[in-house]
């Protein structure tokens, strides 16, 4: 096991370079650069120049991916363009915000989403799935950012049950990870019934209920257990996704996550916070997809044997 994790992160090499060259690159191709709010409006064209110099904007974008990676070796992200703080500690600082986000929708999908699917596979050809499909169907179909607006418009402009934007307090989370957990509840509601499905008509389900086993434990046991990898892969994606920063929620409901830190960066032409946002991002969503394979482990056993060496088997002596 210690072999297949040490290959897994030395993956990250090759992305994380790929992904901050692709960064570096897209953002030295949009319009505009960070020292352009910098720059005042009656500044000489020795001033331009020597502020564009400051911030190596005179040199081409490879030199200045260059230094940023060379300085990353090193295990430095650098400092923001614009604050002047450091990198690392502006992401460390949102980053707990995200978690807590991220935990809680993935806890509010998983108690909706797993029953719905069970149920819904359960009853197959009933109106009961055929009301299910029509609910994952809308909710898979509906933009993250509309169903955000939708719910700030209802539960804070008209009723006033929560606040329209971080106060510090519970209140503020309820809505964020509500929205961000309808958003991963349609697609892990599908596969669980695609799932059940699969198992429900299985040999050993029949023994087992021969034998005189209840339903409940029948089907939340048995045939959850052995459906159980597909639907962890489904959650162990959307919690990856939403570990790694949900720019969408975290816009609509002024979330202080990495994901509006990112976006901020980018919108403010801020290169190095960019690129340096990502690669937490990166590593951290690879760090999270290992684990999620390696909880694979503790599901099914016959996943945990292959992680498991081998013995070789001992020469017999001759008589």
């Amino acid at each position: 096991m210690i072999r297949y994790i040490i290959k897994r992160l030395l993956y990250l090499i090759p992305v994380i370079l790929c992904v901050s060259f692709i960064i570096f690159a897209l953002m030295d191709l949009t319009p505009g650069t960070v020292v352009d709010s910098m720059i005042p409006s009656d500044a000489t064209p020795e001033l331009i120049a020597a502020i564009r110099a400051q911030y190596d904007m005179d040199k081409p974008m490879i030199y200045r991916y260059g230094k940023y990676m060379l300085n990353f070796i090193q295990g430095d992200l650098g400092r923001s363009d614009l604050s002047g703080e450091s990198i690392m500690k502006m992401y460390l600082t949102r980053l707990p915000n995200t978690i807590v986000l991220a935990l809680t929708s993935i806890v509010i999908a998983a108690l909706m989403a797993i029953p719905m699917g069970i149920r819904a596979a359960r009853h197959a050809g009933t109106l009961t799935d055929t009301m299910t499909t029509v609910v994952t169907l809308i909710g898979m179909s509906m933009p993250a950012f509309w169903l955000g607006l939708m719910l700030l418009f209802a539960f804070s402009y008209k009723l006033g049950w929560f606040p329209a934007s971080v106060n510090g307090g519970f209140k503020s989370l309820i809505l964020p990870a509500f929205c961000n957990g309808l958003s991963m509840m349609a697609g892990t509601t599908r596969q669980t019934r695609s799932a059940m499905l699969e198992v429900l008509n299985s040999d050993y389900l029949r023994t087992a209920r021969a034998k005189g086993v209840p339903e409940r434990r029948v089907i939340w046991k048995h045939a959850l257990g052995n459906a159980m990898i597909p639907i962890l892969t489904t959650l162990g994606g959307n919690l990856s996704h939403a570990m790694a920063g949900s720019v969408v929620i975290e816009s609509v409901f002024a979330w202080p996550g990495v994901g509006r830190l990112t976006a901020e960066a980018i919108m403010s032409r801020d290169t190095k916070m960019a690129c340096g946002c990502v690669i937490m991002t990166t590593i951290l969503y690879v760090v999270m997809i290992l684990l999620v394979d390696l909880a694979y482990a503790f599901v099914d056993p016959r996943i945990k044997a292959r992680y498991i060496r081998s013995k070789k088997p001992r020469k017999q002596v001759e008589a």
